[in-house]
Order: structure tokens, then sequence, then C-alpha cells
């Protein structure tokens, strides 16, 4: 069990890791990866604000610090009350908010999401995944192949983030409150940073659904940039050895592995350094 869990233990950690930073420090993920994270979320900018402003002190429930405006726009776009904005007058925002005009049921929001992104990621990895088939054998059972392997991995992807989402809304209105509490600082507390804590705990868990044999290659793909999340994205002078020593080793592993056991550097990567340094 243990052995089975490793690789989509290594990917939820990372994930978590990256979800936070994309919801708190956008600036320590690469802008790139953002940017693709911020198209695969199809959030209102206005919500992220509200949440970090909870995070940081600027919203406080209860407290008139002038925070109104930021929510309220949302509230007058898809007809909702003003007060819903207003965090002297609700205590806590509706997660209706958060759902962003599907409705106030969270399973249904869950739902929502993730029709909405697996059309998004079929239609993405779709057309990838033909040409690469009729590239390498057209054939009707690569059509199929290429069929079932976007169909997996959008719904890898519709259930990342629908666990996300549900997640959030778990920590805010059905598992939070009755651990936390319902009071004002307790609902503080859980907009705060506990309701986007359950939402990245738990959305990583999703790569469940992918093939076992590509658990490892996405993990190791998103553990760096998890890590990355941790340190600062730009070393100092006279600290930029850090960097370099970071380098030099990995590139000692890669190379040893290469020349001892090739069999554990995959991909383009390792077909490519074999060629150079066994041949």
């Amino acid at each position: 069990m243990i052995s089975a869990l490793t690789d989509p233990s290594i990917f939820a950690t990372s994930c978590a890791l990256i979800m936070w930073a994309w919801i708190y420090s956008p600036d320590r993920l690469p802008r790139s990866y953002n940017k693709w994270i911020k198209s695969a979320a199809q959030v209102d900018q206005r919500l992220l604000v509200a949440l970090r402003r909870c995070r940081y002190g600027e919203i406080n429930y209860g407290v008139e610090t002038g925070q109104a405006h930021v929510l309220q726009g949302m509230c007058k776009d898809y007809n909702w009350p003003l007060d819903y904005g207003d965090p002297v007058k609700s205590i806590p925002f509706p997660c209706e908010i958060v759902h962003m005009g599907v409705g106030p049921n969270c399973e249904l929001h869950a739902l929502s999401r993730f029709f909405k992104s697996f059309k998004w990621a079929f239609s993405t990895y779709l057309p990838l995944n033909l040409a690469i088939t009729m590239i390498r054998s057209p054939s009707k059972k690569g059509l199929i192949y290429a069929l079932k392997s976007s169909a997996r991995t959008s719904s890898f992807l519709g259930t990342f983030i629908a666990l996300y989402y549900y997640g959030i809304c778990l920590g805010r209105t059905r598992i939070g409150p009755w651990i936390i509490g319902t009071s004002t600082p307790a609902r503080q507390q859980i907009d705060s940073g506990i309701c986007i804590a359950s939402g990245c705990a738990i959305c990583g868990w999703s790569i469940l659904l992918e093939n076992p044999g590509r658990r490892q290659d996405i993990g190791l793909f998103v553990a760096p940039r998890a890590s990355a999340t941790l340190f600062p994205r730009r070393y100092l002078l006279e600290n930029q050895w850090r960097e370099t020593l970071a380098f030099a080793m990995s590139t000692a592993v890669v190379f040893t592995c290469v020349a001892e056991r090739p069999e554990r550097v995959r991909g383009v990567l390792g077909k490519v350094l074999h060629q150079v340094l066994a041949q």
C-alpha cells in the first residue's frame, strides 16, 4: 500500500503547496504556470482578492474596514443582494459567492465544476492526442486509445478542480464550523486560510484516476514547482552558489543513472543523454 501511494502522495503534497501559493503568493510560481492555473480554475479575480485580504487582515468580519466594495461588485454582476459582500452584515460571506452563479448548493457546484473542467480539458487534450496518434500509428485502435487517454486525463483534471472547490466548501460550511465553531472569530479563522487549506489538501488525490504508469511522471513534474514556492525566485548574488550546487548535484545523479541504470532516466531526456553519454 505504501508503494502504491508514494507517487499519489508526492503529487497531492506538491499540488497542495502550489494551489496555496496560487491563492496567497502567486509571484512564487512561474508566470506561465500561474496563467495556466488561472485558465483552468475559471475564478473571478475579485474573489481571489477578497480571500487574500481575509488572510492578511484587511477584511475582518464584524468590523468596518472599507472593503465591502471588493465583493459588492460581484453581487451586482450576479444579481445578489449587496449585503452578501458586506463583511459587517454577512458573517460569513455566503458560499454562493464562491459558487459564482451556480446556486447555493455546494455539491451541485462541485458537479458543475467537474463537467465544465472536463469539457475544457477534453477540448484541449483530444486534438493533441489525435495528432500524436495520427503521426505514430493512424489506425482505429490508435483512435480509440486517443479518446480513452483524453477522457482519462480530462476526468483527472475535472476531479482535481471539483475537489479543490468542494474542499473549500467543506471547510467553510460542511465540516469547518462543526470543528472550529460558528462565532465571528471562528468564521474569520476559517476564511483566513482553513477553507483554502482543506481544498489544497484533497484536490491532488484526483491523481488516482490517472494511469498508474503516469502518476510518477506527473508527480515528478509538479514537485520542482512545489519546491520552488518554498524558496526565493531569485537569490542575491552572494547566495547564487546554492543554485549552482543544486544543479551540479542533480546533474551528477542523472548522469550516473544514465551510465549505470539508464532505465531510471525515462522520456526524451533519457534517450538523448543515453545517446550522448553511452555511445
